[in-house]
């Protein structure tokens, strides 16, 4: 509650003013803001220490992951390149660093019929690939059921 001092007031009654004063809560800002400067130095760790040599061999980095990818117009691709059909699997074993059990990412335009999807996952699983994860957006489904655009996501499938 605030009041007013002004030289008009003839009683001694002080008026209310309606004004917020933010004095105190700018006061409160200023010392969390001098507290977290102060902190934040002090978390991270700078002491030099000479660490010792492993002789092991260092991890494989991992291979990038193989796209299969069924267009609006039902054309195939292996990552970029487009393929047909009936060499997707003779294309996929001849991809570098591609073997049976690892992961193919499918990626389906959502214009393409179920059927013509599902004969693309035949025709990987006949050619003896189990491994697929099917790639999609995340996002929050519209009133439309359409999702809007956000991050790829993948859901495993065996």
């Amino acid at each position: 509650m605030g009041v007013s001092l002004a030289d008009n007031d003839d009683d001694d009654d002080f008026g209310e003013t309606h004004d917020i004063n933010v004095t105190p809560f700018i006061d409160v800002i200023l010392v969390l803001l001098i507290i977290f400067m102060v902190a934040a130095p002090l978390s991270t760790v700078d002491l030099p220490v000479d660490l010792p040599v492993s002789s092991t061999a260092t991890p494989a980095k991992k291979d990038k992951p193989t796209f299969v990818t069924i267009k609006s117009d039902l054309a195939v691709a292996i990552g970029e390149n487009f393929v047909k059909r009936a060499d997707l699997v003779r294309s996929l074993e001849n991809t570098p660093n591609m073997s049976r059990e690892k992961p193919i990412f499918l990626r389906v335009d959502r214009g393409v019929p179920y059927g013509e999807f599902f004969d693309v996952l035949e025709i990987l699983r006949a050619g003896k690939f189990t491994q697929f994860k099917i790639e999609a957006l995340e996002g929050v489904p519209s009133q439309g059921g359409a999702a809007q655009q956000a991050e790829p996501a993948s859901s495993a499938k065996q």
